[in-house]
């Protein structure tokens, strides 16, 4: 049961909810996803380590950035996630506009 409480307790959260939502597209940075939602990156990489925690999303060092996608290993956050995404409301969520400045 302790490794469940992370993962519900990251998808209590309307913020990491959309986070999962951009990323279900592909792999993104930091600054692409804190743009889309016009949040501030510290405040995003806070959301993105609670999913990372979970086990939700996986990281991939490019550079001096690092990229996030979800981490569809485990069968079932997979299936959590996909019944989250066919449930969910992408209407708030604009695409993603990938920068170059990352």
């Amino acid at each position: 049961m302790d490794n469940l409480l992370p993962v519900f307790k990251a998808l209590s959260d309307e913020t990491r909810l959309r986070i999962l939502s951009l990323l279900k597209d592909g792999e993104l940075c930091v600054c692409d996803i804190a743009e889309t939602l016009q949040m501030t990156q510290p405040n995003i990489s806070f959301h993105l380590s609670m999913l990372r925690e979970a086990g939700l999303i996986k990281d991939k060092k490019n550079g001096r950035w690092t990229d996030y996608s979800l981490d569809e290993s485990d069968m079932f956050r997979r299936f959590i996630l996909l019944g989250i995404f066919e449930r969910m409301n992408d209407k708030g969520i604009k695409k993603i506009k990938r920068s170059n400045k990352c």
